[in-house]
């Protein structure tokens, strides 16, 4: 129940969905609990009470723990697990797998999107899993999200959530850098971010992180250690473009200098101070 979770369930309960939750660190819990949630005693008693169970954790071994620590450990023949964390692909095979030797459905369906499409249900929703499920779980990606893709087996969502914060990498790294330029040069911050966010290169990032940038406050939205695991997954998945090498290598120098729980944005800050 962390910055994505919480406001998810609560447009599920605004949708009138019943809603259990299960949060290892209960404290966490207690804003959907006022919202109208009840509350699970461990991930295995959730199917006891839910025929959808969503997971969206922090990496690999987390939901691999969930799963096979809990989840995988009660009765739930027929019903549908989703998993909304970012992962390998591989890792999203591999919990199919497991869920179909149980009788259950799965899907991995991670979002594109930070806490604000997540308050406001405006999330993009790659999905990857049996044409069935997707079905079944349609109705709460309409909820959730404002589009839901079902792009083919599992493994394809996490493929494209991949594919999708390799871009949001690239995109941040340039914003910091034309930023640094145009300061290096003369040209006064905010004059800059007007002549981008006013012209064709706009888009949500470069509008959402202008504030950020002004007021050099970079508390996390998307925590730079969670771009840099990303990044890790996709070059292990096989990322080997002429870009890609020298944006890992800058993230996880950002991450060494002990940038990894604020935004993304304060690459800026690693590339200023390496560039002074």
């Amino acid at each position: 129940m962390g910055n994505m979770g919480i406001p998810i369930a609560k447009n599920l309960l605004k949708a009138g969905y019943r809603v259990t939750v299960y949060n290892r660190t209960k404290s966490r819990e207690r804003e959907l609990l006022e919202a109208g949630a009840s509350s699970a005693p461990g991930p295995d008693s959730l199917w006891q009470q839910c025929d959808i169970v969503f997971t969206m954790v922090s990496d690999d071994a987390a939901v691999k723990a969930v799963f096979e620590g809990g989840l995988l450990s009660s009765p739930a023949s027929g019903k549908l697990a989703i998993d909304m964390s970012t992962v390998s692909p591989a890792t999203s095979r591999f919990l199919a797998e497991e869920c179909h030797k149980k009788g259950l459905q799965f899907l991995d369906a991670p979002v594109s999107g930070s806490v604000k499409p997540a308050q406001e249900g405006t999330l993009v929703i790659m999905v990857g899993g049996d044409e069935n499920a997707y079905q079944t779980a349609k109705p709460l990606f309409d909820v959730i999200g404002k589009i839901a893709l079902h792009l083919g087996d599992n493994g394809a969502g996490s493929s494209a959530k991949l594919a999708i914060n390799y871009f949001l990498g690239l995109t941040i790294q340039g914003l910091a850098e034309t930023i640094l330029f145009a300061r290096q040069n003369g040209i006064n911050t905010e004059d800059m971010l007007k002549i981008i966010n006013e012209g064709a290169l706009a888009n949500a990032i470069t509008k959402g992180k202008s504030t950020n940038i002004l007021q050099n406050d970079f508390k996390a939205a998307f925590a730079l250690k969670h771009l840099a695991k990303d990044l890790r997954l996709a070059y292990q998945t096989g990322l080997n473009m002429p870009l890609s090498s020298p944006l890992l290598n800058s993230v996880q120098n950002a991450l060494s200098e002990g940038l990894g729980d604020e935004d993304v944005m304060a690459i800026l800050k690693y590339l200023d101070k390496q560039s002074t």
